[in-house]
C-alpha cells in the first residue's frame, strides 16, 4: 500500500496535482468525493469538478463514512482519491442529522487506512497557518484539522505540500 497525503491552501494546485497523480498510476481511479451541496454557489463547484473528471473515473460520493469506503473499496488494482479531508471534518462536525463521534470516526479512518491494501492519495486544505480563529467552533475545527493532519502524515509514506501549483515534498520523494 501507498498512501500520499496533498496538503495546500485553497486554489493551490492541490487538487490537481494529487488528479495528475492519480492518473500516473496508471491504475482504475475511484475518486471519493466529500463534499456536499449546501448552497448553489457549491452545488456549483461540486458540479464543476464533475464536469472536468474523465468519465473513466468511479465517483463515490461520500460525505461521512471514509472509514466504511476505504475498507471496501481499497484494492491493489485501484486507486482511490479522497477529496477533501476538511469537507469531510466540517461533515462530521457540523453535522445536524446526525450525532457524530467525531474522535471515533477520525480512528476508524485512520486504521482503515493502515489496513488498505491499495494505492491512496488523500486531499487536504491546510487552514493552520493564519491566525487563531475568534469563534469556538472555529478555533475547534482549525485543532481538529491540525491534529488529523498530524495523525496522517506520521503513518503515510508520502506528504506533499502545494503552493501556487507547485509540490513541495515534505515526506517521502
Amino acid at each position: 500500500m501507498t498512501t500520499e497525503f496533498v496538503l495546500g491552501g485553497a486554489r493551490s494546485g492541490k487538487s490537481s496535482y494529487a488528479e495528475s497523480l492519480a492518473q500516473a498510476s496508471g491504475k482504475a481511479i475511484v475518486y471519493v468525493a466529500t463534499a456536499t451541496g449546501g448552497d448553489v454557489e457549491m452545488a456549483e463547484r461540486i458540479e464543476r469538478h464533475q464536469k472536468d473528471r474523465p468519465n473513466s473515473w468511479r465517483v463515490i460520493e461520500e460525505p461521512l463514512a471514509l472509514a466504511k469506503v476505504i475498507t471496501e473499496l481499497s484494492t491493489k488494482e485501484n486507486c482511490l482519491l479522497v477529496d477533501c479531508l476538511t469537507l469531510w471534518l466540517t461533515n462530521c462536525l457540523f453535522n445536524q442529522d446526525y450525532a457524530i463521534d467525531w474522535q471515533q470516526q477520525k480512528g476508524e479512518f485512520l486504521a482503515a487506512l493502515k489496513q488498505a491494501p491499495g494505492e491512496i492519495i488523500l486531499v487536504s486544505n491546510e487552514v493552520g497557518q493564519g491566525i487563531v480563529p475568534m469563534g469556538e467552533m472555529s478555533r475547534r475545527f482549525v485543532d481538529e484539522s491540525g491534529w488529523l493532519h498530524q495523525a496522517i502524515a506520521k503513518q503515510v509514506e508520502k506528504v506533499t505540500f502545494v503552493t501556487a501549483g507547485i509540490p513541495q515534498h515534505l515526506k517521502g520523494a
